[in-house]
């Protein structure tokens, strides 16, 4: 089983649009509505390739109750947390090039009852748990080493934990050796102080963060790849993808395939971006299933191409 801890869920809507136009009557042409958050994402893609997973998540008002229904109806187990605030709700306007605009909910601020009750529904739930995996920005309310004290608990009940964050979130658990981190360029460029412009800096980037603690770094490098750097060694990564869609949830889609292939290794890391690039060919934030999977369109390799360039350079 997969344990999901999102400490800000939200509830989705992702609109198709021919072009995004300021100021003018734009008709979609297509729609969903999903529960949303990464953790929860990450849930949805191991209950599509047809595994278990719990989700635990604060929930709260009419779009928490709608969250916890989409999840239910999706097979994934709900460990909701009540709290006061509702449930942030977000807007995703997909366009048919493939540009994705977001608009972002703050979420509530949870008090401190909700934050220990939280933190004690992560507890009970992690005892059948294979993997925790704790994803996404911390609401209002939770301090930046909220995440170090949820790694800390995993790791004193013997759970393996991974976690996908950023900022002073991700640079205060690193303290406390998180499994595996995974973050993206952007995330990882942030994390060392400086821009990453080729894949070796990439590299490095990584073993810095390794080096601040993290057992192991799934790196995202978007339309680049993925980098696996752990103590057995160093793996780079790239797929085929024919058209992109919708990039949203690909990176969860991608931790999830990384988790069910065991969390370690290269055979890991080519799930991992098996999965995350079936997702980006999938409308909105539909979840890949096995079918949709082609692992031939996927190359692993120790050899790094260090001096190779990033197609989107971080500054």
């Amino acid at each position: 089983m997969i344990l999901t801890v999102t400490p800000n869920p939200s509830l989705d809507r992702t609109y198709e649009v021919p072009s995004l136009d300021r100021g003018e009557v734009i008709r979609a042409t297509g729609e969903r509505m999903d529960p949303g958050g990464k953790g929860v994402n990450v849930s949805r893609a191991v209950a599509a390739a047809g595994r278990r997973s719990v989700a635990v998540l604060p929930l709260g008002g009419a779009p928490g109750a709608l969250v916890a229904d989409l999840l239910d109806a999706q097979g994934i187990e709900v460990a909701p947390v009540p709290v006061a605030g509702a449930t942030r709700s977000n807007i995703a306007l997909a366009e048919s090039d493939g540009v994705l605009t977001k608009i972002n909910a703050p979420g509530p601020e949870l008090s401190p009852a909700e934050q220990e009750l939280l933190l004690e529904t992560v507890r009970e739930q992690s005892r059948d748990a294979d993997w925790i995996a704790c994803c996404g920005s911390l609401p209002r309310g939770l301090a930046p080493s909220w995440y170090a004290d949820v790694v800390a608990r995993a790791h004193a009940g013997g759970a393996r934990i991974a976690l996908d964050t950023s900022g002073r979130a991700l640079l205060e658990a690193l303290r406390e050796r998180p499994d595996v981190v995974k973050p993206n360029a952007e995330e990882l460029a942030e994390a060392v102080g400086r821009p990453l412009a080729t894949v070796g800096d990439a590299v490095k980037a990584a073993e810095e963060l390794r080096e601040m603690g993290a057992r192991a770094v799934l790196a995202s490098l978007g339309a680049d790849g993925q980098l696996l750097v752990e103590e057995g060694g160093t793996w780079f990564a790239t797929a085929r993808v024919d058209a992109v869609r919708s990039n949203v949830g690909a990176g969860d889609s991608s931790l999830a395939g990384f988790l069910i292939a065991g969390g370690s290794g290269p055979q890991a890391l080519a799930s991992a971006v098996a999965h995350g690039a079936a997702a980006v060919q999938l409308p909105g934030s539909v979840m890949p299933t096995p079918a949709d999977l082609d692992p031939a369109a996927v190359t692993v390799t120790a050899e790094i191409p260090v001096d190779r360039e990033l197609k989107e350079p971080v500054s």
